[in-house]
């Protein structure tokens, strides 16, 4: 499981985070989620202009950098930052939550983290949806929001979810700077999710049988 699309590396990537019970709670929160999400896809920015790109207030979003920061996040941007505004950076460019113990340990920790990145999926996705009759038309052309019902087994899921990693590692990685991105390229999501639907009504899945 990974945070909210961002990565599609290795947990033992250099700038990846796998997380521990210290992270997973300070992660438990929407806004925290958020901010990481913010700083890794726009670079540093100041808790004013989270605030803004939030809209919450400064406070709120020095509080919860703060938090971050803590747990090893984020951190000042010393190059950036003056006596009268602090800049922030984010320290790794994905997030990994792939320790099923740890869930375990840690249960409403971990819905919480899950549900907030959930959360962040919706925004994202409600956001393009709201811009869609401004797009070019090629880029609505290019659109896609589809979902297929399958039947399988935990071994076959997980190696559905490792073909279509190995799909979308075929293809250029974003960064704050588009570094190597030629003209025309944009930002573009891609959100997968695996998700086993194991409360379907007996009844049903006696008919089907």
């Amino acid at each position: 499981m990974t945070d909210h699309g961002d990565t599609f590396y290795s947990p033992d990537a250099e700038d990846a985070v796998v997380l521990d019970a210290k992270g997973l709670r300070a992660l438990a929160h929407p806004v925290r989620v958020q901010v990481v999400g913010l700083l890794r896809k726009h670079g540093p920015s100041t808790a004013t202009r989270l605030a803004e790109l939030l809209n919450i207030n400064s406070g709120a979003a020095s509080y919860h950098l703060r938090r971050l920061a803590a747990a090893g996040f984020v951190q000042e941007d010393t190059e950036r930052g003056n006596a009268r505004e602090r800049w922030w950076r984010a320290v790794h460019r994905s997030t990994f939550l792939d320790d099923l113990d740890l869930a375990e340990r840690e249960p409403e920790a971990t819905v919480a983290y899950l549900q907030s990145v959930a959360a962040t999926y919706t925004m994202r996705t409600q956001r393009a949806i709201n811009e869609l009759q401004t797009m070019p038309r090629a880029w609505r052309a290019a659109c896609d929001m589809s979902d297929w019902a399958l039947r399988l087994t935990s071994q076959e899921a997980t190696a559905l979810r490792e073909e279509l990693w190995a799909v979308v590692t075929r293809y250029r990685r974003d960064t704050p700077e588009a570094a190597g991105a030629p003209e025309g390229a944009e930002r573009v999501s891609v959100i997968v999710q695996i998700l086993p639907e194991l409360d379907a009504p007996q009844g049903q899945e006696d008919d089907a049988r």
